[in-house]
């Protein structure tokens, strides 16, 4: 089942990461569409539920890698 889910970041200081950290999410295996907002600071993601724990983890290694500082809230 597809799922939709939107998650707080903390500490996200970049537009320009805020769309490379989008991206990186996209790519993850069982995402169907990710959407990270640098004015709201809030990050959607559109995915496979069974898979979503999963998904989170690997979202998080990819922004950290972009912005270390950048958490997402789940």
């Amino acid at each position: 089942m597809i799922m939709k889910k939107v998650f707080k970041v903390q500490d996200l200081d970049c537009a320009n990461c805020a769309a490379k950290m989008e991206e990186a999410i996209k790519k993850i295996d069982g995402v169907e569409d990710a959407n990270m907002s640098f004015i709201m600071q809030k990050l959607t993601i559109v995915a496979d539920d069974d898979k979503f724990d999963d998904i989170m983890k690997k979202a998080a290694k990819a922004c950290k890698k972009i912005e270390p500082d950048c958490r997402i809230v789940f």
